[in-house]
């Protein structure tokens, strides 16, 4: 009920290298965690951004401006095949194990969708199975070219029983707008899924945190040119041992005090208790689409409907 204390919780954020070529790997990579979380009594537990699928990390795909290389095309297909559909087995296994552990996962998959692949993050509750998801708004410069942009039909955070959980995928956390729509659903765990390992990164999650009141949970890989295949084209070289993505995953509590992480150095769980309560002590004060809103200067529109290139039985 709302308004009752929700407690003290565990959440966690998995720092893994994946397998960008082989999102089954991958998968069991996630299971393996969701099941160490359950172990561990983890309720929420966050996975990088594209963990399924993989992040194309120094990949030009034979694009330069105004051409596209045969090759290029080739890279597109293979990506495009190691994507994973949502009733697929890969997320069939995440699924399963969520449910033996009740687990609430949010993990980073490349969704494919007809002949269009989507970043996205997948909403798997241990007790309801796949709940939801968010596709990326907006990708960031050469994404654009491999994956397509979401629409606000996937932008609704989920309720679960330890809290309204939501979604933001790596430089979605710079859009202001979105951000105020996350806030405004009430969100209480901010995940962010990403691939953003630079140093500003934290401050940003940090500052997300304070203006939200929520605890924010990113998760980002550490991943060497090693686990990419040797037909990757890699623009930081083919050193195996070169680190393509140094991870950075951490959780930040609701005053934007930085409760675990980041880790820059090792794979795994990175876990922390949270009191769910010191969300609304931080709203004594601020409250950003509450008290501290001037809706009588700023208000903010969102279209929240699906966007179909072909709706039938539309009448002219």
């Amino acid at each position: 009920m709302e308004g009752e204390s929700l407690g003290k919780i565990k959440v966690a954020v998995a720092q893994l290298p994946g397998a960008p070529a082989d999102a089954m790997v991958a998968a069991q990579q996630a299971a393996d965690a969701v099941r160490e979380a359950g172990a561990q009594d983890v309720r929420l537990v966050v996975f990088p951004e594209a963990f399924l699928g993989g992040y194309p990390k120094g990949a030009s795909f034979g694009a330069p401006v105004g051409l596209r290389k045969p090759e290029g095309r080739e890279a597109f297909l293979r990506y495009y095949r190691a994507a994973v559909d949502l009733d697929g087995p890969e997320v069939a296994l995440l699924l399963d194990a969520c449910t033996e552990t009740g687990v609430f996962a949010v993990i980073g998959v490349i969704e494919r969708d007809g002949g269009t692949l989507y970043c996205t993050a997948l909403y798997i509750d241990g007790a309801r199975g796949l709940v939801g998801k968010h596709r990326k708004l907006m990708p960031t410069a050469a994404e654009r070219l491999i994956w397509g942009y979401g629409d606000g039909s996937t932008m609704a955070a989920v309720k679960a029983d330890f809290g309204t959980v939501g979604a933001v995928i790596c430089w979605e956390n710079y859009m202001p707008a979105l951000r105020m729509h996350m806030y405004a659903q009430g969100v209480l765990f901010y995940c962010a899924p990403t691939v953003d390992d630079r140093d500003s990164w934290l401050p940003t999650m940090q500052h997300i945190a304070m203006e939200g009141r929520c605890f924010v949970l990113t998760a980002c890989p550490r991943i060497t040119r090693a686990a990419y295949p040797d037909d990757h084209e890699c623009a930081l070289g083919d050193d195996p041992d070169t680190v393509l993505i140094r991870g950075g995953s951490a959780i930040i509590g609701s005053l934007g005090q930085v409760l675990a992480g980041p880790d820059y150095s090792s794979t795994g769980l990175i876990c922390a208790e949270v009191d769910a309560d010191d969300a609304i002590r931080g709203k004594f004060d601020f409250d950003v689409t509450g008290h501290y809103a001037r809706p009588d200067v700023f208000q903010l529109g969102v279209d929240t409907r699906a966007r179909s290139a072909v709706v039938a039985g539309v009448a002219e």
